[in-house]
């Protein structure tokens, strides 16, 4: 009687710990996935500035975008507080001004960002170019 017990004990302290190990691993993979980013006006009200590699995101302001030879420059707002983004690398088809961006790199000081990858957001109508022509030729 009381080895089932114990065994009864045992087997549910295995399916509680299996769940929590579970839900602690679906979490973490999300987390990894998920885009978050910091608004301009949330970089402005940091406390403290530091090297770690963060996202940021808003709109491209209009006429903002600077293109040199290997560099784009651009402003990101969010209408509130704006920062001078500079990029090194080839931007997504998306990325034009008054549309939604989020930058991942290195933040320098509070109104300067230098990004090492560039993500254009779209709405949810958008269709990539190879899928539309596709559906079109059906």
């Amino acid at each position: 009687m009381v080895k089932k017990v114990k065994l009864r004990i045992l087997f549910l302290f295995l399916v509680v710990a299996s769940v929590i190990l579970s839900v602690y691993l679906v979490l973490k993979s999300l987390e990894e996935n998920v885009v978050y980013f910091l608004s301009p006006t949330e970089i402005k009200n940091l406390t403290e500035i530091n090297q770690k590699r963060i996202r940021i995101g808003g709109m491209v302001k209009d006429q903002s975008i600077i293109i040199k030879s290997d560099k784009i420059n651009f402003i990101v707002t969010d209408f509130k507080n704006e920062i001078n983004v500079s990029y090194s690398g080839s931007v997504p088809n998306l990325f034009a001004e008054g549309k939604g961006v989020v930058a991942e790199g290195y933040l320098k000081d509070r109104s300067y960002f230098n990004a090492v990858k560039i993500l254009a957001k779209h709405d949810e109508n958008y269709m990539p170019p190879e899928v539309k022509e596709a559906l079109e030729d059906k």
